[in-house]
């Protein structure tokens, strides 16, 4: 796709174990759009994520973003917020020296954060609606609180595509919602957006596309045109039991996971 914000061709990575945990994934995201990939645990989503970072091992494969090879400097452009257990919550900082992590790539080696630092910090946390809170601990936060915070750090480095591994996992409805709600203002501002999560019910009715994965891209596209049962026994080895009911499919996960909703 031309002036795509984000193009993953042909991406395989391995850890080591003699099967690659992602293989030859390929996929093109226009500007301005949410793309929420699932799939079953050890499908390769989060995989994906640091792949496209070049955090994990890649063995083949190409990403570019707004038309570049990712490398250095160009990966200043991908903002990445890990899943919620990866980040020490006690760790003694505020608000605001998170989203200055944001700033750290384009500083120079030693240098204090400049004026024009400080106003693009200052410009995400007012953006994520977290301005007013820029002093306190990071750990005192609600889990949606702290996911506003870490995309206020992708704002602030200037991340015009924006990866979220399970950014609602373990949070609560409202907080959810909010962060749902500021993910789609982003949107509506240019940015491109990926999320990893396992409630397909939330793609399906928030996201304009959906990737389906299981080491392997089984499918890409519209929600309602990829969530299908036979696509969905595809990518979740069977494990998922569809059942329409009431004019609705419901897909329900293995034990480990709560049944979820999607339209088909």
């Amino acid at each position: 796709m031309e002036n795509a914000a984000l193009e993953v061709r042909e991406l395989t990575v391995s850890y080591g174990d003699g099967r690659p945990a992602l293989e030859r994934a390929s996929l093109s995201l226009p500007r301005g759009e949410i793309l929420g990939v699932v799939g079953p645990n050890g499908g390769g989503k989060s995989t994906l994520l640091k792949g496209i970072l070049g955090i994990a091992p890649v063995s083949s494969g190409k990403v570019f973003v707004a038309g570049n090879k990712v490398d250095r400097r160009s990966r200043r452009l991908i903002g990445y917020v890990p899943q919620r257990e990866e980040v020490d919550w006690k760790f003694p900082v505020s608000a605001f020296d998170v989203v200055m992590m944001g700033r750290v790539p384009s500083m120079k080696l030693f240098r204090r954060p400049s004026s024009e630092d400080k106003k693009a910090v200052w410009k995400a946390l007012a953006d994520v609606g977290m301005a007013d809170f820029a002093d306190k601990q990071i750990g005192e936060f609600s889990g949606g609180q702290q996911q506003r915070i870490f995309l206020g750090r992708a704002l602030a480095q200037g991340a015009e595509v924006l990866l979220l591994d399970e950014p609602v996992s373990g949070v609560d409805a409202p907080s959810q919602r909010e962060v749902f709600g500021l993910l789609n203002d982003l949107r509506e501002a240019g940015k491109t957006v990926v999320v990893t999560t396992h409630d397909l019910s939330s793609v399906a009715e928030r996201f304009g596309l959906a990737l389906i994965l299981n080491r392997r891209v089984v499918a890409v596209g519209r929600p309602e045109d990829v969530f299908t049962a036979e696509i969905l026994n595809e990518a979740y080895d069977s494990s998922l039991m569809i059942l329409n009911v009431g004019g609705r499919t419901i897909a329900v996960e293995d034990v480990n996971h709560h049944p979820t909703e999607h339209r088909a």
